[in-house]
């Protein structure tokens, strides 16, 4: 994340990371009838990917379910909602999850990781 020429990578502050405004990547998604957010996910990048799926006459995508929180975090990664208001919305409405910061950080990071949001 924070990294320059010739740097090792350093992991951000908990400052940092709140100060951070995730946005969504380019990819399909909807909600259902719940309000749980159902994202289109290309299976393959590539040519040959996406010819083999045409091949095979399969889908060259699949669907990543989103439960409550998760919904509730992809909707407010707009690009202009920082972490810490995202924060502080999950907390007010899920009051009784435990540890919600520290898993919403991990949550973050891993759509940062399979390229569904940039930091």
């Amino acid at each position: 994340m924070l990294k320059t020429n010739k740097q090792k990578y350093r992991a951000p502050t908990v400052k940092e990371f709140l100060e951070f405004t995730p946005k969504r990547l380019d990819l399909e998604w909807t909600t259902t009838d719940q309000g749980l957010v159902v994202i289109k996910v290309p299976k393959f990048d590539s040519n040959f990917g996406k010819s083999f799926c045409k091949l095979t006459r399969k889908d060259n995508t699949f669907n990543a379910n989103m439960d409550k929180i998760g919904s509730l975090v992809w909707k407010n990664c707009d690009g202009k909602t920082s972490v810490k208001d995202i924060l502080e919305m999950v907390k007010k409405e899920f009051p009784n999850e435990e540890d919600i910061d520290q898993r919403l950080f991990l949550f973050l990071q891993q759509m940062q990781v399979l390229h569904y949001i940039s930091l």
